[in-house]
């Protein structure tokens, strides 16, 4: 019996990419070049399964252009809205991702992330690598403490559950804002917020940890924004569409908030440049997820997914 044919559309772990080839029949990446949409299409020729990441986009117009014989979408990803799930449905194109594998790397990057536009540490590299680091005085590269702070999370799912978990060791005071309230055994004493409005004005601290949704994007805009007491510092390691760029970066111009950590971005790798010229920005390329014990977790998980749908059971992580 002929195994089933996946296309892999980027480079992945050796040891994921070992599997892979063991159980299917492998059209790996070796290059890892990003396959733009008709070149995708034209790959995907005689797959059953595709295995992408979030840098490929699959619209109605792609479901509409793939061969028949893919059968299954199994991202290697957590987030799916690259995937347009109800052009899937009607594709009859199953669609999978890698949830609960990422949640501690992605929130050992949002404490990075506070930490880093805290205490400026992008300033402070920079003077050390350009040899501008002169002298030490008590006025010197001073920043914001962040023991003992209010942190408001945006989003208390699986990343943000374990923010919360890591703030606790900086005896930080949590706060959350969800689409509803979680039970006593996830909020630990986390106190929530209906509405976002009414949380902000408290938080020194505010991490971004909900998915990009329709109700979602653009949700820190200038008006939230001017809510945040003065000091404020904002992070965000969810994604760049919960952000409106120009009222973020007016903010911070204008010293509210007082600093950013950015993990992701609109348009990314594409940022607005505006980001990088502000002194105030701590900024990342999308590393949430970037550690060798998570991505190889990401793509066993991937592969699990694809191992059940072929032995016709249900993938455990199905979303379309």
């Amino acid at each position: 019996m002929s195994k089933p044919t996946v296309l892999v559309t980027r480079k992945l772990p050796e040891a994921v990419e070992a599997r892979l080839s063991r159980d299917y029949d492998a059209r790996l990446n070796p290059d890892d070049a990003l396959y733009e949409r008709d070149e995708l299409i034209a790959r995907a020729e005689g797959a059953d399964a595709i295995l992408p990441c979030h840098t490929e986009h699959f619209d109605a117009d792609v479901f509409d252009r793939l061969p028949d014989s893919v059968k299954i979408i199994a991202n290697f990803s957590v987030g799916y809205d690259h995937v347009d799930t109800e052009a899937a449905r009607k594709a009859g194109v199953v669609v999978t991702n890698t949830p609960d594998v990422l949640s501690d790397a992605t929130a050992e990057i949002v404490m990075l992330l506070m930490l880093g536009a805290a205490r400026r540490a992008g300033e402070g590299e920079k003077l050390v690598r350009t040899a501008a680091w002169k002298d030490w005085s008590p006025a010197f590269m001073v920043g914001t403490q962040v023991t003992g702070k209010t942190l408001g999370i945006v989003g208390l799912g699986r990343v943000g559950k374990v923010v919360a978990k890591r703030a606790r060791g900086f005896d930080m005071k949590i706060l959350y804002h969800n689409p509803s309230r979680k039970t006593d055994e996830d909020e630990l004493g986390a106190v929530f917020y209906d509405r976002l409005e009414d949380m902000l004005p408290h938080c020194q601290f505010l991490s971004l940890n909900a998915p990009n949704l329709p109700s979602t994007r653009g949700l820190l805009n200038a008006e939230r924004i001017a809510l945040l007491p003065d000091g404020a510092i904002v992070v965000n390691a969810a994604r760049g569409t919960l952000v409106d760029d120009d009222a973020l970066i007016a903010g911070l111009k204008a010293g509210k908030p007082v600093a950013a950590g950015l993990d992701v971005f609109n348009n990314e790798p594409g940022i607005d440049p505006r980001y990088k010229d502000l002194p105030n920005t701590f900024l990342l390329p999308h590393i949430g997820s970037a550690t060798a014990e998570t991505r190889d977790a990401m793509g066993f998980r991937a592969l699990d997914n694809l191992d059940a749908f072929f032995a016709g059971q249900e993938p455990g992580d199905r979303v379309a």
